[in-house]
């Protein structure tokens, strides 16, 4: 985001960050980044220093979703820079500071369209999260675990189609969703891994073994987890228990208590940890909106309250979840603390994603993109690269 900053001192806050949890002490942001945080009251300002009190609320780094098809009304598959826009405004209002705008399966023309409306964005100043890559979720899933996504444009995952579909974007790209239970699924995610591009299981009915193959190839991310995929079986762990058993695979969850039970959320907590289970929304463009029906990559989808469905009633079609909400349903659902919670929604998806030695932490040095909650963990304020781009009213 290319804009001009404003130098700042937060103090009278709580910070909760790794090291500092719920200490009370400030933060002085200066071109962007923290250039000092500490503990207590007792900061060395300057006569043209902004000075603000933080009232005692919480601060902690900004969320990081790694899964966002869309809010407001706007959809990642629009292909245009306003609707990426819309989509980056709605969701900084509930403390994500970093996204990554998420395709669905659809033609290759349309799927530029959407890549180049993010590349574009990422070039301008506006009031929203930041574009930190895209996340192409599919076409190389597998058709019985489709999901809410269009069967007419799944392809094969050949290499020479990915490298396709690739071709100039490999700098934007982060992640490709991919099922190892489809031809030259193992060959395509080798060849992603030695890109520097993540291969994240899901859409998939592979089994334990099919998937341990392709975690061995270098798969390191499971979509969403549990949703779309082959689950637990006694007889076969299916691709979800490949993904909760091996350490290396990185874990997106959809903590809306309607994707996933609290219970099972609870044990991807016990066997991944917070370093290795990263909070997503899924969120369609009906997030923020009221009931009714909408679209989604062209399928038609009824929202009713939290949940979204296909026409068919009973398949899920995304969600209408917000970070905020999510972190705090894994503390009052799951009965995570609130700093592992914050760390999932933070921390862990800026390590993922690269971004760890600057993001997803307050401590000197690193971008300032954080939020100030209060104590009904409602969003008070988001700060995107020291900038304040939202303040509850």
């Amino acid at each position: 985001m290319k804009t001009k900053h404003t130098d700042f001192i937060l103090h009278n806050v709580r910070i909760m960050t790794p090291g500092r949890s719920d200490v009370l002490g400030f933060v002085h942001v200066e071109n962007g980044k923290f250039r000092e945080v500490g503990e207590g009251d007792v900061y060395h300002s300057s006569p043209s220093l902004v000075v603000i009190d933080g009232q005692g609320h919480k601060i902690a780094p900004g969320f990081i979703d790694m899964h966002v098809h869309g809010a407001d009304g706007a959809d990642v598959m629009d292909g245009t820079v306003s609707s990426l826009e819309s989509i980056a405004s709605f969701h900084a209002r509930h403390g994500t500071t970093g996204f990554l705008p998420t395709t669905l399966t659809a033609s290759l023309s349309q799927l530029r369209a959407s890549m180049q409306a993010a590349r574009d964005l990422q070039h301008m100043s506006y009031q929203g999260a930041s574009v930190l890559g895209v996340h192409l979720e599919g076409p190389f899933i597998e058709r019985s675990k489709k999901g809410a996504q269009n069967p007419d444009y799944i392809q094969n995952p050949a290499v020479d189609a990915v490298a396709t579909l690739l071709d100039g974007q490999m700098d934007l790209v982060k992640k490709i969703t991919i099922a190892p239970d489809v031809p030259n699924a193992v060959d395509a995610i080798a060849w992603l891994t030695s890109h520097g591009v993540i291969a994240s299981l899901g859409h998939s009915d592979a089994t334990y073994a099919c998937a341990h193959q392709a975690i061995l190839a270098g798969a390191s991310h499971g979509t969403h987890l549990f949703n779309a995929m082959r689950g637990i079986h006694h007889r076969d762990g299916g691709l979800a228990g490949a993904c909760l058993l091996h350490d290396e695979v990185l874990c997106e969850l959809i903590a809306d208590g309607h994707h996933v039970a609290p219970e099972m959320m609870q044990l991807a907590f016990r066997l991944k940890g917070k370093d290795r289970l990263a909070l997503i929304t899924d969120a369609i463009a009906a997030t923020g909106k009221p009931d009714g029906e909408y679209q989604l990559g062209g399928l038609k989808v009824s929202v009713h309250g939290e949940i979204s469905l296909l026409e068919d009633g009973k398949t899920l079609a995304g969600s209408t979840l917000t970070m905020d909400r999510a972190v705090k349903n894994m503390v009052e659902q799951v009965g995570v603390n609130l700093s592992d919670a914050l760390y999932m929604a933070s921390a862990t998806p800026a390590n993922a994603l690269g971004f760890g030695d600057c993001k997803g932490q307050i401590e000197q040095g690193f971008d300032a993109d954080f939020v100030v909650l209060d104590e009904q963990l409602r969003i008070v304020a988001t700060y995107v690269d020291g900038r304040e781009i939202y303040r509850q009213r």
